[in-house]
């Protein structure tokens, strides 16, 4: 066939390729793989919790994660969909959901947030690989929203028995049981140093996670190892995690002088759910960027929000709606920062 002279090509342009980051080459990983390893590496904050506020957190976890299983199962069912409970990615999602709740809510409530996250948030958007927000996060949401006293109130303290675990000692009954997020918002630093003894043992204690707070988000250290084997199995990059965490410690260092933070960007970092959020939920395969620029975007605005909600909101914590927001950027951040065409405007067309 003759050539096609180039002002043809130009009038009838080929219809342009976007280039997707989809899995091309073939790989020993799979979904399931990934998934259980992603679960275990969510293990040990959970036996630290069950060590610190007691057995119902495991209670808890298990009524969550079978419920999310079972709801996934019954959901694929009645949409006529293949049953695809044993890739483990319910499993994560009843495991999220228990590690952002308090340890002494009633033991119904993770499973109507079970049934939320899964039926609501996922297959009805379509399944695993749809769904717009993360489901753990909408599942804690919608508890919020309609249960606010139980999931602001049900904090437990931690064991007494041992000296590490001391917190809230008798003195301030009225926020004996309060997280220190609370306590910083409502009563300053001062309460809380007060509390603890010195700043160090604030770090300390926040970094082993011997602290009031949701089941899975108090042990940043055990979070941390987990993050960084997933890092190293190359199943997450580190580009949201850090670009998360490093602009909340930057943000509350430049902005949060006047706050109840002091302007202490390692007390920010380490306080509430931020380790939780940036390394297990900012990093869903599903609902994040999946380029490294746009990554990176993304985790600025996790961080940038949070601080906001944080600093002017009335709510101490803000992680967890930084991220559901950020989630409905995701399309956007991909398209923005898509890589660019590498074939020629002009060709030949035979």
């Amino acid at each position: 066939m003759e050539q096609v002279k180039d002002t043809q090509i130009s009038e009838n342009p080929l219809p342009a390729l976007t280039v997707s980051l989809s899995p091309h080459v073939k790989s020993r990983e799979s979904t399931a793989k990934i998934m259980w390893t992603v679960n275990a590496c969510l293990l040990p904050p959970l036996v630290l919790s069950v060590f610190i506020f007691g057995f119902q957190t495991l209670i808890i976890t298990l009524i969550s994660v079978l419920s999310c299983v079972l709801t996934e199962a019954v959901s694929q069912k009645l949409l006529h969909r293949p049953i695809t409970i044993k890739d483990g990615s319910a499993v994560i999602t009843g495991l999220l959901l228990a590690y952002v709740i308090p340890p002494g809510v009633p033991y119904w409530m993770p499973i109507l947030g079970a049934i939320f996250a899964i039926y609501i948030t996922k297959h009805l958007f379509g399944g695993l690989g749809f769904n717009i927000f993360n489901p753990a996060l909408i599942g804690r949401a919608f508890l919020v929203a309609t249960f606010p006293v139980a999931m602001t109130s049900a904090w437990i303290l931690p064991i007494q028995d041992f000296a590490i675990f001391k917190y809230m000692q008798p003195g301030v009954d009225a926020v004996s049981t309060a997280t220190p997020l609370y306590v910083l918002k409502h009563y300053g630093l001062a309460a809380l140093i007060e509390k603890y003894g010195t700043l160090s043992t604030v770090y300390k204690d926040f970094f082993l996670g011997v602290r009031p707070g949701c089941i899975g988000e108090t042990s940043n250290l055990l979070l941390l190892l987990g993050g960084a084997f997933l890092i190293y199995k190359r199943y997450i990059s580190w580009h949201i995690p850090v670009s998360t965490i490093a602009s909340v410690g930057l943000l509350t260092w430049i902005f949060g002088g006047e706050g109840y933070f002091n302007g202490d960007p390692i007390l920010a970092v380490l306080s509430g759910g931020i380790f939780l959020g940036a390394i297990f939920m900012a990093t869903d395969y599903v609902t994040a960027p999946t380029q490294k620029t746009a990554q990176l975007v993304f985790g600025i605005g996790v961080g940038a929000i949070t601080v906001l909600i944080r600093l002017k909101g009335g709510y101490p914590e803000g992680i967890c709606y930084a991220i559901l927001l950020m989630n409905t950027l995701t399309p956007a951040l991909e398209s923005w920062f898509k890589p660019k065409r590498f074939a020629p405007a002009k060709g030949i067309v035979k």
